[in-house]
C-alpha cells in the first residue's frame, strides 16, 4: 500500500508511476507499474492518455525531478497546484497561464496532499529553465501540468512528487545531471519505507 496521509491509501498494483526518464526512475520502480513518457507537456500527455485509456489505474503518481530557487537541492516537494508557465495568450484578453476556451482555470488546483511533505505550486513547460525568476510558481518542470490535467479529466487521483535538482539558475544544468540520479532514491524512501 501507499499511504498518501491518514485517510487514503493504494494498492501498489492499482497505482501508475509516471516519469519522464528513465534516470529519475532507476532500478527502485522495476517492481511496479511504471510510465516512462519522454520529456516535454506533449510527449507527457501523449503517452498517459494511451496508457489510461489501456488501463485505467485507480491513482496516477508523477515522479520526476525540477527546479527550485525556493526549496533546496534533494528536497521532495508535493505538488497539489499547476501551471503551464508557456501559456501566454494575454494579447487576446486572456489571463496570463489560461488555456484559451478550456474552461480550465490558470492555476490548476488538483493534486493529493501528502503527509510530512512540503507543498509547491509546479510550472510546467517546454524550456529547461535557467536563470529562472519565480513569481507564481516556486517549482519549475517539463511535464506535471499535463499529467495533473489529465488525470483530473479522467477523475482519477493524483499525486505529483518533485526532487528538488537545481536551482533553475546558471548552473542547473550541471546540477540536474548529477542530481538527477538520486531522485528514484529519495522517492522510494517516502513511498516504499
Amino acid at each position: 500500500m501507499i499511504r498518501i496521509n491518514d485517510e487514503q491509501s493504494f494498492p501498489i498494483a492499482d497505482t501508475l508511476f509516471v516519469f519522464a526518464l528513465e534516470s529519475e526512475a532507476g532500478k527502485s520502480f522495476d517492481h511496479t507499474n511504471k510510465l516512462i513518457t519522454g520529456i516535454g507537456k506533449v510527449n507527457a500527455a501523449i503517452e498517459l492518455a494511451k496508457k489510461v485509456h489501456h488501463q485505467r489505474p485507480k491513482l496516477i503518481v508523477n515522479l520526476g525531478s525540477a527546479g527550485s530557487k525556493s526549496f533546496k537541492k534533494g528536497e521532495v516537494i508535493c505538488c497539489t497546484q499547476f501551471i503551464q508557465r508557456d501559456m501566454d495568450v494575454r494579447g487576446l484578453g486572456f489571463k496570463l497561464y489560461e488555456t484559451p476556451l478550456s474552461g480550465v482555470p490558470p492555476v490548476l488546483e488538483y493534486g493529493l496532499k501528502m503527509d510530512h511533505l512540503p507543498e509547491g505550486i509546479c510550472g510546467s513547460g517546454d524550456s529547461f529553465e535557467m536563470n529562472h525568476e519565480e513569481k507564481d510558481y516556486n517549482i519549475v518542470d517539463m511535464e506535471a501540468y499535463p499529467l495533473a490535467l489529465i488525470a483530473m479529466k479522467e477523475n482519477i487521483p493524483f499525486l505529483s512528487l518533485k526532487y528538488i535538482s537545481d536551482d533553475a539558475g546558471s548552473e542547473a544544468a550541471e546540477d540536474w545531471a548529477v542530481q538527477v540520479h538520486l531522485a528514484s532514491e529519495a522517492f522510494k524512501k517516502i513511498l516504499f519505507p
